[in-house]
């Protein structure tokens, strides 16, 4: 899996397009990937990292904290399906000692360096707790982070468009996104 990392990072590096700026918004799918990039653009002296966007971000394989044991059965993403992504992701690797902190943020101990970020949460989801200690550690390294934790929310309650947290979020999302790239509204 660490070689696996290294090839997927390495290519992934190689199809960065600016050599400026590299702007990464995280989703499910890219998530961990989009991570490693910044990371290693840190690591590897470039190119600039503008602007990090961690929405419920999935940081730390290890699966300890508070949250991650609270939220066992809730809906959409729970502790289960947590070690299921993991094991996907790292394979045997996963809650090993030696996992690299590329592939698993929450296991880095340098994290100065790193480009501003937004950090958001949800209250009822297991990776609440993860993504708020990772966004303080952050600041405590000197990287500045907007951290927001949205109240009465689970892993996924966006698909409720309709909740006017959901719009909410929504609309706060779009606008630090605007405002880090630059772009006006509208």
């Amino acid at each position: 899996p660490e070689d696996v990392l290294v090839i997927c990072t390495d290519g992934l590096w190689g199809q960065v397009r600016d050599p400026e700026i590299l702007d990464l918004v995280e989703n499910k799918s890219t998530e961990q990937a989009a991570r490693e990039l910044i990371e290693l653009a840190r690591d590897r002296g470039g190119p600039d990292n503008g602007f990090q966007m961690l929405h419920i971000p999935e940081l730390d394989d290890r699966l300890e904290s508070p949250s991650m044991r609270a939220f066992v059965d809730s809906p959409l993403w729970n502790r289960p399906l947590a070690v299921q992504s993991w094991k996907a992701y790292l394979g045997d690797l996963s809650g090993a000692d030696d996992v690299p902190p590329y592939a698993a943020p929450a296991r880095a101990t340098d994290l100065s360096g790193l480009p501003p970020a937004y950090v958001s949460t949800a209250e009822n989801d297991p990776l609440r707790d993860e993504g708020i200690t990772y966004a303080l550690r952050m600041l405590q390294a000197g990287v500045s982070v907007e951290l927001h934790q949205f109240p009465g929310t689970f892993h996924g309650s966006a698909l409720v468009t309709t909740a006017a947290v959901s719009r909410r979020a929504q609309r706060e999302a779009a606008g630090v996104l605007r405002s880090a790239l630059g772009v006006e509204p509208g």
